[in-house]
């Protein structure tokens, strides 16, 4: 566990901080009239979480482990929004579970993933040599 904290830092405090904006009750700002700004909102955590991971792995990482790398930067990012929404549904009266924004966040994921292998792999790599 202290492994992952020395070679991940940026990405726990990007995790916690998803953690505590998922539970606490948002002020109401004209933002809210926004269409869908919730979801964009959803989009871009997920997106800078995912991102953060590659940009991190990459950086330590001489080689591609994809599986590895999948599982952490892919599939937990988008079980810890499934959960989150679960509990969001189960566990609070100010906040509601919605597929919608599980969806959003998978999509933020899958964005932050295409960017993080098609154009930080090339260009960190290229200057860590």
């Amino acid at each position: 566990m202290i492994a992952y904290i020395k070679r991940y830092p940026l990405s726990l405090v990007v995790i916690a901080i998803i953690w505590y904006l998922s539970f606490f009750t948002p002020p109401e700002t004209e933002l809210n009239e926004i269409p869908y700004i919730d979801k964009m909102v959803h989009v871009c955590m997920y997106g800078g979480l995912s991102v953060t991971l590659w940009i991190e792995y990459l950086f330590r990482h001489c080689s591609l482990m994809l599986k590895r790398l999948i599982t952490g930067a892919v599939v937990c990012p988008i079980l810890m929004s499934g959960c989150i929404e679960v509990l969001q549904a189960t566990c609070t009266e100010t906040r509601s579970g919605d597929w919608m924004d599980f969806a959003a966040n998978c999509t933020g994921v899958i964005l932050a993933s295409v960017l993080g292998y098609y154009i930080c792999r090339p260009v960190i790599w290229k200057y860590k040599k």
